[in-house]
């Protein structure tokens, strides 16, 4: 019997999926990809495989996942299999540049942005910012890495050369405008299927913790809007939300060939949206979702579920 493969390294994020599994009666299987192999020489089973890998894997102390999913990927991908955001997502949640470039490509405006390896590097780079509030960020990151806020060259200089300097994974950092705005918060659109299902407003007053799961627990420093804390929860799934740039989003999403996946923006004080990250290993808050009576892993279940469905008759 098919089944779907569900790729990823962290079981925490993959409880609410399998639930829904369950609720539903969709056969499946779980491929932790924290270790593991892959026999060339051997064909993948039949079914429908799922990609969540996660680009802050390093943080959870399997460095190498996203590369071992990255050759799983392409074993299944030789062979023909139904890949959920496959390759072309995965070459997106691992680097930040990428997705700034993919963005753009589509008329998507992202924050003014410089890709830097090298301490001298770094401090060098930082001068086109003289005059402004700018921030650094891991180029491979996920969890808000990396992500500080400064109001000079000199300021970085101090923490690069400092003990605290944090470098990425990866040995980019990026060094981005700061974006201001008026509100403390940021607004993270959500997709299953490449089809908008809805949008989330983040409240940032406590700082950069975006990721929605509930079982997230991370300390970040930095808040992108920088405002005291309000009275609204942290999560809350905006009712009616409509803007052009969904309709960029979406060819983003299709021409890379992602079919899952959450993009954050944040708004500045003229209104202009800022589009920073693209997040394929999507997590939903279950308070918010509870409230709106709308459910994002229902949703990709039953997504998968119908992708089954297809495939299994097509190779009956």
């Amino acid at each position: 019997m098919e089944k779907i493969y569900v790729i990823h390294e962290n079981n925490e994020w993959t409880k609410p999926l399998y639930k829904r599994f369950e609720e539903l009666g969709l056969p499946y299987e779980d491929w932790n990809l924290s270790r593991g192999t892959v026999d060339l020489n051997e064909a993948p089973p039949e079914g429908i495989f799922y990609n969540r890998m996660s680009a802050s894997s390093h943080t959870r102390g399997n460095r190498y996942a996203p590369e071992l999913a990255d050759a799983v990927l392409a074993w299944l991908e030789h062979y023909g299999r139904t890949v959920i955001n496959g390759s072309g997502a995965l070459d997106l949640e691992v680097s930040k540049v990428r997705q700034y470039l993919q963005l753009e490509k589509y008329g998507v405006k992202t924050p003014e942005t410089i890709a830097a390896a090298g301490k001298e590097q770094l401090i060098e780079a930082a001068e086109k910012f003289r005059g402004r509030s700018f921030i650094t960020k891991h180029n491979r990151a996920g969890k808000g890495l990396g992500v500080r806020l400064f109001q000079s060259p000199e300021g970085l200089k101090d923490y690069v050369e400092s003990e605290d300097f944090d470098a990425s994974v990866d040995g980019i950092t990026l060094i981005q405008e700061y974006i201001e705005s008026p509100e403390p918060f940021i607004t993270r659109c959500e997709f299953v299927g490449g089809e908008f299902l809805y949008a989330v407003m983040v409240d940032t007053s406590d700082g950069f913790e975006l990721c929605p799961a509930d079982a997230c627990s991370v300390e970040d420093l930095f808040c992108p809007a920088g405002a005291d804390a309000g009275s609204q929860p942290k999560f809350q799934i905006v009712n009616g939300f409509d803007e052009p740039v969904i309709e960029k989003y979406k060819k983003v999403l299709r021409d890379n060939d992602i079919q899952i996946a959450g993009i954050e923006f944040i708004r500045d004080k003229n209104g202009t949206i800022y589009t920073y990250d693209i997040n394929t290993n999507t997590n939903y808050n279950s308070n918010a979702e509870e409230a709106a009576r709308q459910y994002g892993m229902l949703e990709i279940a039953k997504y998968l579920g119908y992708l089954l469905k297809v495939d299994t008759v097509t190779n009956e």
